[in-house]
This record gives C-alpha cells, sequence and structure tokens, in this order.
C-alpha cells in the first residue's frame, strides 16, 4: 500500500501505533455516531481492528490509510476502502475524522485523493459509499464530490443492534474524469 499525499494531508498504511489516536476518536460517540461499529471501550479493540484491516489489506480485500496533518504529522482520522469487487471493477469507500478536525475540509480533500487513487491506479469504474440518512454531514461530503444518491436501501445493515436504512452513492470513472478535466 503507497502512501498518498495532497496539500494538507497525508495518507499512510496504517500502523499498530497509530492505536492510541485512533481509540480516541473510536471511542468518541460523536464520531462513531453514524459508523457501523460500536463506540469503542478499550484501546485493544482499536489494536484489533488495525490488525483486522491490515489483514484485510494484504488480502486486497479491503484498505485503510491513516490520515495525518502535513504539517504537525497529527493523526486526524482514516479513510480507504471497506470492500473491493475487483470483477466489476467496483468499491465500496468508508472514512472518519477526529471531531477536532471536523469542518476544515479534511474529508473531501482526503477523499478526493482515495478517488483519484481508485479510479486510476486500482483501474475502478465505479466507487459507492453507504450513509445513514442522519448523517447530514457525510451526505455534504458526497454531493461536494459529485457523488449520485442512487436511494435507500431499507433496513440494510443492523448497527448498535438495530437495523438501519442507508442511502447509497456512488461516482463512476466517467463522471470523475470530466470533473477534473
Amino acid at each position: 500500500m503507497i502512501q498518498i499525499e495532497t496539500k494538507q494531508l497525508r495518507l499512510r498504511p496504517m500502523e499498530l501505533d497509530d492505536a492510541p489516536a485512533l481509540f480516541a476518536f473510536w471511542s468518541d460517540p460523536m464520531v462513531t455516531r453514524h459508523m457501523n461499529i460500536d463506540t469503542f471501550t478499550d484501546l485493544t479493540q482499536a489494536e484489533q481492528m488495525i490488525a483486522l484491516l491490515q489483514k484485510l489489506s494484504l488480502e486486497d480485500a479491503a484498505c485503510r490509510w491513516t490520515i495525518t496533518l502535513k504539517q504537525t504529522g497529527q493523526i486526524a482520522g482514516s479513510c480507504g476502502f471497506n470492500s473491493f469487487d475487483f470483477e466489476n471493477e467496483r468499491a465500496e469507500i468508508g472514512y472518519d475524522l477526529g471531531y477536532p478536525f471536523w469542518g476544515n475540509g479534511y474529508t473531501p480533500e482526503a477523499l478526493r485523493a482515495l478517488l483519484s487513487f481508485g479510479f486510476h491506479d486500482l483501474g475502478l469504474n465505479r466507487i459507492e459509499a453507504k450513509v445513514e440518512p442522519e448523517n447530514a454531514n457525510s451526505v455534504k461530503v458526497l454531493e461536494k464530490l459529485r457523488f449520485v444518491e442512487e436511494g435507500t436501501l431499507r433496513q440494510y445493515e443492523k448497527a448498535k443492534g438495530k437495523f438501519v436504512d442507508v442511502i447509497m452513492f456512488s461516482i463512476l470513472r466517467d463522471d470523475w474524469n470530466r470533473e477534473t478535466v
């Protein structure tokens, strides 16, 4: 897995040493409210999550980067591909940002880099994102990046013990190429 740089950010392969910083975010109910994980209560949960993500990356089943600020090296969150379907040239993205970093434009900046990598380096044709309808901030980010809302998948996932609806968004390589030309 490569490192990706943007104007303000560095997306680098996730490391076990990132666990304390990522635990701080994954244990924050504000951050995990719309994630499909329970809010973490112990550092070992973050270590186990990182180990799982590293294993999935080695298997080419998923990949996740730690988002750091270039200027300070501070960890701000994570992003990556939750799953790949290489046969159909498709993947699903996921992302999270620590609450102290919200509102600075870091999520769209990180996702632009992720989309570019997906379309140009991985040869994907379609990148999807599934978002709970109440997650207005995430919906805004996806709309800003020109994702198309395809519809609501009713009771699609079980999160925190209950079934939740998700909105399916997607962007195609042709859409991306038109936007970036």
